[in-house]
């Protein structure tokens, strides 16, 4: 039985990744409950009322995990009903130890419901992959993959779908990812308030955040348009389809944030993030992307760690925007995209991740 790498394999334990987080948000405090026995934490209680926001998002919440399951076990090698089966089984069984451990996060509720909803959508996701696989898509992806990209690119392409999912939650700069050295200096400043080391190694978190110049705030959206630009072409094949890629990203980039701003602040406001350093920024990237095209692999991908470092560190000096936190408790489908905070947590970490990746990229051109 071959086994090969699949980009569905990283894709789903990223999303697995999340769907713990998004289960057991926010991780505290852990307590036992009054009066629960260990009869009644074998059996999940019906909730006494639910929404219909509640049954779409625990339905199509794990979807994903049916289908990713069964793409990413037939595309490992394994039989047809075994990937069947792997698409199948898990996740109910996942779902039930979820809900299991919100009995003792006094925050979270744990529901039956919630357990059979989170079940049907595993199953409907994995006979979409069955309907797909016999349709043919899934065995047409290969070939897709191998006419765009060069082999071992699982990672990196896991990561160019993750990349949008970041974009959601919205950024201090357009397409400006990465905004989580200012987070950790809060945490920081909090544990040690009251020390003297809190005002001799730490600044205020308020006062370390700096409004962005429009010239700065131009090249900082030229490096979050460049950087999974230099990531897609670090392991694309050659000629005029890489130009192909740079296009795609750019109009993902677009309409992603776009549809960001539409969620979060209202469908009027759809194209407001469209400002005077915006169009320069684009421009920038959109040109020296265009150059990037016609570099060699691996001089893209040692160009993508400069640009990504350098993203980490504009957009860590960046201030957050003053009106996000009142817009997501006064926009139900802001709260349904980010999910408490889970498109935060993609856009926090994925320029950390994609520099991961890039540098395993070179190692393993090296080797």
């Amino acid at each position: 039985m071959v086994r090969r790498q699949s980009s569905a394999t990283w894709l789903l334990l990223a999303y697995f990744a999340l769907v713990v987080y998004a289960s057991l948000y926010p991780f505290w405090p852990w307590s036992w409950p009054p009066g629960l026995t260990l009869n009644a934490i074998i059996g999940l209680p019906w909730p006494r009322y639910f929404g219909n926001f509640d049954q779409q998002i625990n339905l199509i919440g794990y979807l994903p995990l049916g289908l990713l399951g069964f793409a990413a076990a037939l595309r490992s090698g394994f039989d047809l009903r075994a990937a069947f089966l792997f698409g199948l089984l898990p996740w109910p069984a996942l779902s039930f130890l979820m809900e299991t451990l919100q009995y003792f996060l006094p925050g979270r509720v744990p529901s039956l419901s919630d357990w059979l909803l989170n079940s049907a959508g595993a199953v409907v996701g994995a006979l979409l992959g069955l309907l797909l696989h016999l349709l043919g898509w899934l065995r047409r992806w290969p070939d897709v993959r191998e006419y765009w990209f060069e082999p071992n690119s699982a990672g990196a392409l896991a990561l160019l779908a993750l990349w949008p999912v970041g974009l959601l939650f919205p950024t201090p700069v357009t397409l400006g990812l990465g905004q989580w050295l200012p987070h950790l200096q809060v945490l920081a400043f909090d544990a040690l308030e009251g020390t003297p080391w809190a005002l001799q190694w730490l600044d205020e978190p308020e006062a370390s955040a700096r409004v962005l110049s429009p010239g700065l705030e131009a090249i900082t959206i030229a490096l979050g348009l460049l950087g999974p630009v230099l990531l897609a072409l670090s392991v694309a094949r050659p000629g005029m389809r890489r130009m192909g890629l740079f296009l795609a990203v750019l109009i993902l980039g677009l309409l992603v944030t776009a549809l960001s701003t539409a969620l979060n602040f209202g469908p009027s406001n759809a194209w407001t993030w469209i400002t005077l350093a915006t169009l320069p920024g684009l421009l920038l990237g959109g040109l020296l992307a265009i150059v990037a095209t016609f570099l060699p692999r691996r001089v893209c991908a040692a160009l993508g760690l400069v640009v990504l470092s350098a993203l980490i560190a504009m957009v860590s000096g960046a201030p957050d925007d003053p009106y996000l936190a009142q817009s997501l408790q006064a926009w139900e489908q802001g709260r349904f995209i980010n999910l408490y905070g889970l498109a935060q947590w993609i856009g926090w970490i994925w320029p950390f991740a994609a520099l991961g990746c890039l540098l395993s990229l070179i190692a393993r051109r090296q080797l």
